[in-house]
This record gives C-alpha cells, sequence and structure tokens, in this order.
C-alpha cells in the first residue's frame, strides 16, 4: 500500500525510489509528434528497447542502458500531440533515464524522418508523483479515458487490460490487483463521471 496522502502535481525534482508518478509530455507549440502508425509503434517499441530483458535481435547487448530492473510502465496512452505514462520507478533517478532516453531516441528518430530539425518536445516531462493507491487507480482510469473512443483506440495500454496481451515491457499487475478482473475494470472506467476527475 502506498502512502495516504496526495501527490504535489507537476513535479519533477522528487525523486522517490519505489514510487508511483504520472508522467507525460506534449510537442513543442502543442504541435503533433505522432504522424502515422508507424510513428505510434516506434515510440513504443523504444520501452521495448529500455525495459525489456531480451537484447533485440541484431543488438549488442550494451548498446542501450536496460532498465527493466529499475522502472516500470503500468499504463500509457499517446495521443497526437502528447502522451500519457503511468510509472513505478524501483531505483531513484530511473524515471529520468528512461524518459531523457526514450525523447531523445524519439525525437532523432522523428526529425530524421520528416526531414526537421530543433525539439521536438515542449520542454522537459512533467511528472507528479502518486501517493494513495485512490489515486493510483484513479490515475490509471483518466490515461486510458483520454482518448475519444477509447475502448477501441490502438495507442494506450487497455486492450491489455481488458484482453490480457501485454507486452513484455508492461507491467499491469500492480493495477490489475486492485480492481479483480477485466470486467470490474470495464465497469469501472465506464462508470466515471468527468466532473469528479482529477483535473
Amino acid at each position: 500500500m502506498v502512502d495516504n496522502y496526495m501527490p504535489s502535481r507537476n513535479v519533477i525534482k522528487i525523486n522517490v525510489p519505489e514510487s508511483y508518478y504520472h508522467a507525460y509530455m506534449r510537442g513543442a507549440s502543442k504541435q503533433n509528434i505522432f504522424l502515422d502508425e508507424a510513428d505510434y509503434e516506434y515510440f513504443l517499441s523504444l520501452f521495448d528497447r529500455y525495459l525489456s530483458k531480451e537484447t533485440s535481435k541484431g543488438q549488442i547487448d550494451d548498446k542501450y542502458q536496460k532498465l527493466y530492473d529499475s522502472v516500470e510502465v503500468l499504463a500509457h496512452c499517446l495521443m497526437p500531440n502528447h502522451f500519457h505514462l503511468l510509472l513505478y520507478q524501483i531505483n531513484k533517478g530511473a524515471m529520468s533515464k528512461l524518459m531523457h532516453s526514450v525523447m531523445t531516441s524519439y525525437g532523432r528518430y522523428f526529425n530524421k524522418k520528416y526531414e526537421r530539425s530543433g525539439s521536438l518536445f515542449e520542454s522537459r516531462y512533467k511528472a507528479s508523483r502518486i501517493a494513495s493507491d485512490d489515486y493510483l487507480l484513479h490515475i490509471s482510469r483518466y490515461i486510458h479515458l483520454n482518448p475519444n473512443g477509447w475502448i477501441d483506440y490502438p495507442y494506450s495500454s487497455l486492450r491489455a487490460y481488458l484482453y490480457d496481451d501485454a507486452p513484455n515491457w508492461l507491467n499491469k499487475t500492480r493495477i490489475s490487483g486492485m480492481y479483480g478482473s477485466a470486467v470490474n475494470y470495464l465497469e469501472f472506467l465506464q462508470d466515471y463521471d468527468k466532473k469528479d476527475g482529477p483535473f
């Protein structure tokens, strides 16, 4: 169980091990950061690169730092001009390493593909520490309900929660253990009342 107090919002200076965080980032000037299906897929592949215990075929073992025992992705949602992540930081500083690695790699990919230069993202990522179980579950719901047509949206982790087909870099057990079944979680999402949301 996590401590029962509300987290400070948008604070990235708090760097606590064994803690939950809601991390998010927008494109610079709110520009789109995903322009086609391949962009979404490449971004998600970066979590496999840094969080998978297995080294991808053709890669040298130490080419990329491996963070699978230091930080976990619990939920995600990629929107055209921003993304949300629910993370569990095991070791202090691991969240920053993951975010820096993913955003740097994706920025290089995007700039090369679309023949552009400069920063793709608006600034440093933002993150708020989550310090109550109720809020943790609520944030997972907020992330999964972010897109219109959320139940069929292809670029969030919701499918993994409802249909049990999670990629090896996504750890859903910390959240799924709180609601018991996919049916319960779907009902939890459907019962959401926006006026009671956290934002």
